[in-house]
């Protein structure tokens, strides 16, 4: 009885394992089907790692614009991060391949892609110091717009957002003789109600999480791009993780960034649906002419992007295996 005493005294003076804490921002609003997700993960990590191991968000854009979460992880700040393409362009520049205007024509072809050069891509990512814990397709990128917008000329005619320090977009604008407004992407809101701005672009989940529908009337029909983005950790921070830890952290963040992903499909319809139903107006102009026309004009602005965003030669591997694909599914239809 003594003897067990003593264990149990032992036991109960001993301190508790150390608890780590990774603290990760995303421009994600609280309250969003992103966060409950990343919520829903945390919860399963810091189970699996008995508690030794969870999440602490900053959700809705409060650690700043995407570019100012890159250098507070790189200073040790933060540790991770949910990004869009922007962020992922100051990490990794040949990411934004995956975003290049009028590339791909659905989320089908953009995780055949993905998993087809992996390994490419995984490396541009740990190359800038950090490590893929899954990826987030954001959806179809579609033009929103106070006026209607019935062709592409109209566009020259908007006043229209580009995120500050995107080449992507402004690759997609230059080639459309467009000159949009620079603008971070937490200044947009206050800018649509000044009316600084008349037009935007992004998924309809992100457009009405971020509330810039209520500022405007019409939706293009035909999608700029589909958006990928991805939750990268610091590869510094990562490496001090136990083994057990890290394999946990990739395997739960992987199960719960693919069922956001099914998730994120379904609800970007629903949120099309809701905005057409809300009176958005879903314009006219999705005529096979004008698709190969944006097509044309996308294959012009990837030109204008190889070597300096993206190499020549992971550009040419992403086309020629889309030709590929849409040859293969052209035979079985």
């Amino acid at each position: 009885m003594i003897i067990s005493s003593a264990f149990l005294w032992l036991a109960l003076s001993l301190p508790a394992p150390a608890q780590t804490v990774v603290k990760c921002a995303t421009l994600a609003p609280e309250g969003s089907t992103w966060m409950r997700v990343l919520t829903a993960l945390s919860k399963d990590l810091e189970k699996e790692t008995g508690a030794q191991l969870k999440f602490k968000f900053y959700p809705g854009g409060v650690a700043g614009d995407e570019k100012d979460v890159v250098k507070k992880i790189r200073i040790g700040q933060l540790h991770a991060a949910g990004f869009t393409g922007v962020g992922l362009g100051e990490i990794a520049p040949e990411l934004r391949l995956l975003d290049a205007p009028w590339l791909f024509r659905s989320r089908a072809e953009v995780e055949a892609v993905r998993s087809k050069f992996s390994q490419e891509l995984n490396s541009a990512v740990e190359k800038g110091g950090f490590v893929l814990l899954g990826w987030t397709d954001l959806g179809s990128v579609y033009v929103f717009s106070k006026n209607r917008i019935s062709a592409p000329e109209d566009m020259k005619r908007a006043k229209m957002w580009v995120w500050e320090g995107d080449p992507i977009a402004g690759a997609a604008y230059k080639a459309l003789n467009v000159n949009p407004i620079p603008l971070s992407v937490v200044d947009v809101m206050q800018s649509l109600q000044t009316g600084m701005i008349d037009a935007v672009y992004g998924p309809p989940l992100g457009v009405i999480a971020l509330q810039w529908h209520s500022r405007l009337k019409h939706v293009y029909p035909i999608p700029m791009a589909q958006a990928s983005g991805a939750m990268l950790i610091s590869k510094k921070f990562f490496d001090t993780l136990p083994p057990a830890h890290a394999k946990a952290l990739l395997d739960l963040s992987g199960k719960h960034l693919k069922n956001l992903n099914d998730l994120t499909l379904v609800e970007n319809e629903k949120a099309l649906d809701a905005l057409k139903s809300q009176g958005l107006d879903l314009g006219s102009g999705a005529s096979f002419d004008t698709l190969k026309t944006f097509e044309i004009l996308g294959a012009s602005a990837r030109r204008g992007l190889a070597g300096r965003v993206f190499s020549q030669e992971l550009l040419e591997k992403f086309e020629k295996e889309l030709l590929v694909l849409r040859e293969r599914t052209t035979k079985k239809t």
